[in-house]
């Protein structure tokens, strides 16, 4: 199918032009081609996205200009006060839309699933480019989630990897952990995605766990390798916390404790709409009553934490323009630094630095100390997020209560409680729901979604529970496989509470692919065809 709007400029023309652009074109960004069209394009930017000229307001930040900024916004000045002035021809005329996947892949239902998603991995798969447009150029090939998400994505990638690990596909996977140190290493953190409007935030840091699927197929030289570049990220997460003290408790996503422990939070540097989902965005800020900058940054600190978006972050449990993000402290993200403090300190072990693991491990250990403290809720026995401004738990159920047990955090009287809690409320014919509240919201219920089902499986297994495990994998696979039956795809997310139904609710419709659907999905079908369900 072709592009809604097809460029009016005929095949040579538009050539010619891009030669001359990518010739002449001279700023970078770390020395690589670089377009930041939320930056450079000023107003036009501002009047194609609330217009909106395309249905997809992540489309036009993704197009690729066919002249410089300059150029582009000359003529814009121009032409747009000029009777009959037509916004949408202007764009077909300067910008080429986001191409197509041209692999011509077409789906057989008739085929096991397993092998449609062994198909599907080249399907997915991006070589490295340098272009001049908002794609941040990688050094290495790497696996896209699908549809309108033809960037790399950060923790989508880890579940991905443990679809790639069980298709015996190493070396992509080795390639895909370069391409986040190189991110690392260039910008001081690994962004939502490869794309300029994206640096301004990161993702929930799987990083260390993408090099524990690395060294468990290259070996621990892996974890003695990957080392300064893990410190970098933590030390980006870390950012500010010297600076803390009673008057001034939070830094970024830094906070202080009243106890003095330091825990972590979601943010954004950026406070201003999103660039792909502007339109949205102003209109959430106008009608919230609240200041405008209060609004973007809570609503780009939602999308930092994957769960984008859910009314685990709204004060009035309903709706968006009450989202209160930064004023949250995430259960699931001080898992994660959790764990990446206990993966730091056995970095240090493995190059004998006994100071340094001691370190680590204490930082590991206060971490989870503060964790099981605020957390916790010892009337409801769940875990749930810290309102930081009412100094006590949200008490919004959600299945970010699992990771304290992903991560072995919990005590096994907390984790029979959460089993519990999973099986009275959470559990449906399709497997977990993501909450229990019903809002439109994607992250809400009736949606469930892999990443989730998955810790929330390897969680309960981890203390025992496998009977209840065993029931959420073989719903989920079950779901999933079912859709598939249906429609010949594997989807972002899925209705659990409904037999053979995609998912829905949120900024745009369910999408197709899907990385991280078919990298747990394959997960899931291997261990459960293991004779030792490992």
């Amino acid at each position: 199918m072709k592009n809604m709007l097809s460029c009016s400029l005929r095949p040579l023309t538009r050539s010619l032009v891009l030669f001359v652009f990518l010739l002449f074109w001279g700023w970078s960004y770390n020395g690589q081609a670089q377009f930041r069209p939320h930056e450079e394009l000023g107003d036009l930017f501002k009047e194609v996205q609330l217009a909106p000229v395309l249905p997809d307001s992540k489309t036009f930040p993704d197009c690729r200009p066919l002249a410089t900024p300059e150029v582009i916004l000359k003529a814009y000045a121009q032409e747009k006060g000029k009777a009959g002035f037509d916004l949408k021809a202007f764009v077909q005329r300067y910008f080429e839309l986001p191409a197509e996947p041209a692999n011509g892949f077409k789906s057989n239902a008739a085929l096991p699933v397993e092998q449609h998603i062994t198909r599907l991995w080249p399907v997915l798969t991006r070589q490295p480019q340098a272009e001049q447009s908002s794609l941040i150029p990688l050094p290495h090939a790497y696996v896209v989630p699908g549809g309108r998400f033809r960037e790399i994505y950060y923790w989508d990638s880890y579940f991905t990897m443990l679809g790639l690990q069980e298709s015996q596909q190493v070396e992509l996977i080795q390639r895909m952990v370069d391409n986040f140190t190189y991110l690392i290493n260039t910008l001081g953190h690994i962004p939502n995605g490869n794309r300029s409007y994206y640096v301004s935030r990161s993702q929930p840091p799987f990083y260390a766990l993408m090099l524990r699927v690395l060294a468990q197929e290259k070996g621990p030289w892996v974890l003695k390798t990957y080392e300064p570049a893990l410190q970098k990220e933590y030390d980006f997460w870390m950012d500010g916390q010297e600076t803390l003290s009673a008057a001034q408790p939070a830094h970024r996503r830094v906070v202080r404790m009243p106890d003095g422990s330091l825990l972590n939070r979601y943010w954004d540097d950026d406070p201003s709409p999103r660039p792909e989902a502007y339109k949205e965005d102003v209109e959430v800020a106008r009608t919230s009553g609240r200041d405008h900058q209060e609004v973007y940054r809570d609503i780009r600190a939602a999308a930092e934490s994957g769960w984008d978006f859910s009314t685990r972050w709204f004060q009035d449990g309903k709706s968006l323009q009450t989202i209160r993000t930064t004023q949250l402290i995430p259960v699931d993200l001080n898992a994660l630094l959790y764990h990446m403090e206990l993966t730091l300190a056995q970095m240090a072990h493995l190059q004998q630095n006994k100071t340094r693991e001691k370190l680590y491990r204490q930082k590991a250990e206060q971490r989870k100390k503060a964790l099981l403290r605020y957390c916790w809720n010892p009337e409801d026995r769940f875990f749930y997020d810290f309102d930081l401004s009412g100094q006590k738990t949200t008490d919004i159920p959600t299945l970010a209560s699992v990771a304290p047990l992903f991560f072995c955090m919990a005590t096994k009287a907390q984790a029979k409680a959460v089993a519990q809690r999973l099986q009275r409320d959470f559990l449906k014919q399709g497997g977990l729901a993501t909450t229990l509240t019903a809002s439109g919201q994607q992250w809400d219920a009736p949606n469930g979604w892999a990443p989730l089902q998955w810790m929330s499986i390897q969680g309960l297994r981890a203390y025992g529970q496998n009977n209840l495990a065993d029931t959420i994998a073989n719903r989920w696979i079950k779901q999933n496989t079912q859709v598939y039956e249906l429609t010949g795809k594997l989807t972002e997310k899925y209705n659990v509470e409904k037999p053979g139904a995609e998912g829905g609710g949120g900024e745009y419709p369910n999408q197709d692919g899907f990385g991280w659907t078919n990298g747990v999905l394959l997960k899931l079908l291997k261990k459960q065809q293991s004779p030792n369900g490992k």
